[in-house]
């Protein structure tokens, strides 16, 4: 249980709410600055996200606070991996600047290192540092899926679970 701070502003955007296009003089079309999502519609996108990873979490609640653009998650995980993969799938995202952790773990594992993407990072260059080994980039890989769709896909700010 924590508090995790993130970039924000850099993460998944989630809301697809914007005002109408404009026209400028040429008559192209000008995309108007995205609007503020609601409290409550960032809230509903940010428990769409978590459940829809699987994660064997019960009891599961997200509250968000747009003044602070902090997300609050609570539940009863069954391991480590399910709490740490919804506070990254939270955190990773546009508008969260911090996530608030209150979720109990089922399982006694450690917890895994966090680690902040930095300008060229690549999981092989993260493994080699972690681990001494640029080879086992995989490991980082798959204990960040199905958040990561491909070990090449890693931007600067994204947070990452090292597991142990």
């Amino acid at each position: 249980m924590g508090i995790f701070n993130f970039v924000k502003g850099i993460g998944e955007k989630l809301t697809g709410h914007h005002s109408d296009e404009s026209t400028d003089d040429t008559a192209q079309p000008i995309a108007a600055p995205a609007a503020e999502p609601t409290a409550q519609q960032m809230a509903n996108s940010l428990l769409a996200r978590v459940q829809g990873l699987n994660l064997n979490i019960s009891g599961l609640t997200i509250n968000y606070n747009s003044d602070t653009d902090t997300a609050e998650i609570a539940g009863t995980a069954a391991t480590q991996a399910d709490r740490e993969k919804a506070i990254l799938a939270m955190g990773n995202v546009d508008h969260v600047k911090t996530v608030v952790d209150s979720i109990k773990v089922e399982d006694g594992q450690p917890e895994s290192k966090m680690y902040t993407v930095q300008s060229g990072d690549t999981l092989s260059k993260i493994a080699k540092e972690e681990y001494g080994d640029a080879n086992a980039y995989n490991k980082i890989f798959e204990a960040n899926q199905p958040m990561l769709s491909s070990p090449d896909k890693i931007f600067v700010g994204q947070m990452l679970r090292i597991p142990a």
